[in-house]
């Protein structure tokens, strides 16, 4: 009986330790997912820098070193100046894809947030709203 309740006892301690060992493993291993990406996307990228490096030709000539501007003859400065139109165009979609980019995490926590996040991000999305109609009506998103 007495060996029986040792036995026992050990079980149980090496079943804690198990426990508390899987316990800290389990905090890890969310975070599998990222380090696998970053592995894949880190060796993929130098695989194809390594392979494109040995496997290119070295040889140029007068054909490759011109400039090809679309099967056409370069023409026109390469320096000319944009309209400013061009970069208030980029400037906005940088700034609404920014804002669309906030929706990824609230669509992913979403069941967690209850009312509270539901209600912020619809007060988010109706500033955003607000912008977007606000630069509608002064025909900033006209192209003239």
């Amino acid at each position: 009986m007495v060996e029986q309740r040792t036995e026992t006892s050990r079980v149980i301690r090496s079943i804690r330790i198990l426990d508390i060992i899987f316990f800290y493993n389990s905090i890890m291993y969310d975070y599998i997912g990222i380090g696998l990406y970053i592995l894949v996307g880190l060796s993929l990228g130098t695989r194809i820098l390594v392979l494109s490096t040995l496997r290119s030709p070295r040889r140029l000539d007068l054909e490759k070193a011109t400039a090809y501007e679309c099967g056409f003859d370069p023409f026109g400065e390469a320096r000319a100046p944009f309209e400013v139109s061009f970069y208030l165009v980029a400037i906005r979609f940088r700034v609404f894809d920014l804002e669309v980019a906030y929706l990824f995490p609230w669509v992913i926590g979403f069941a967690n947030l209850g009312w509270f996040g539901f209600t912020t991000m619809t007060f988010f999305l109706a500033i955003l709203t607000v912008g977007f109609v606000y630069e509608w009506k002064k025909g900033a998103l006209d192209w003239n």
